[in-house]
């Protein structure tokens, strides 16, 4: 049995390490306990939660709108693990700089990041957008069509990402992508750009974009891009979404189909 003396000995450790961490306990408490919580009091997932509210306070038709109501949604009632309205404007930056037609965006989750990018891009693009949960990707096509977005501008494809790919040719008409959105498992983050790779769906010049390669980290998909030699990188120093005090940051790359 620990004696008093040894136990108040740890209450500075452990209150410094709480006020040092204090912003990890509040990301845990709303991601986690807040919403386990909510699933037994409602019955229904937090992605559908939030989508009954965006239906609720939006209005239809208007991307912006919907995105901002997200963003209520997540600072005031419960988090969400969208890309978020600052590393957002990241994004939104380089689709405008870079005018896409072709874009492939794993991991759709609620469809925050396919609005972001489908209103950015220029007439004529098309949007193949690839989640493996059945249940978030009919939240996510429900939030796309409340946007205003067609099937001819953007294509949710349900499957994960390893079986996805290899067939966006021949099943989906996917011949090369200039843009890429990575914000799926950042495990599968080194995988799937190396699937990407070897079935030729980059084109030379391509820019893949990667979110959350700090927190909660991808390093050996870093470690790769920057020294494979295929790549020129560059990284957007940044918060995690909705968390300001936690860092994160957002990989972008340039393929340059050099081995």
């Amino acid at each position: 049995m620990v004696s008093p003396a040894i136990a108040l000995a740890f209450i500075p450790f452990l209150v410094t390490l709480i006020i040092r961490y204090r912003h990890y306990f509040l990301l845990f408490y709303r991601a986690v306990l807040v919403r386990r919580l909510q699933d037994c009091l409602t019955g229904i997932s937090r992605e559908e939660r939030a989508f009954q509210y965006v239906l609720t306070h939006a209005i239809p038709g208007d991307p912006h709108h919907i995105l901002e109501t997200f963003d209520q949604w997540c600072y005031h009632c419960e988090y969400l693990s969208n890309v978020g309205p600052h590393k957002g404007k990241i994004l939104d930056r380089l689709i405008y700089e870079n005018t896409p037609l072709t874009v492939l965006e794993l991991g759709t989750y609620c469809g925050y990041a396919t609005i972001l990018m489908a209103q950015c891009l220029p007439m004529g693009a098309r949007l193949y957008t690839v989640e493996m949960d059945p249940r978030n990707a009919a939240v996510a096509e429900k939030v796309i069509r409340l946007a205003g977005f067609d099937e001819d501008t953007v294509e949710l494809i349900v499957g994960a990402s390893e079986e996805v790919i290899p067939q966006l040719k021949e099943k989906h008409g996917l011949l090369k992508a200039d843009f890429v959105f990575m914000d799926h498992w950042k495990r599968c983050y080194l995988r799937d750009l190396q699937l990407l790779e070897a079935h030729g769906l980059l084109l030379e010049g391509a820019t893949i974009v990667a979110d959350n390669v700090i927190f909660p980290g991808a390093p050996h998909f870093l470690q790769y891009v920057k020294t494979c030699g295929k790549y020129q990188c560059k990284m957007h120093r940044t918060s995690l979404e909705y968390f300001r005090a936690i860092p994160d940051g957002m990989a972008e790359l340039t393929y340059t189909g050099l081995d």
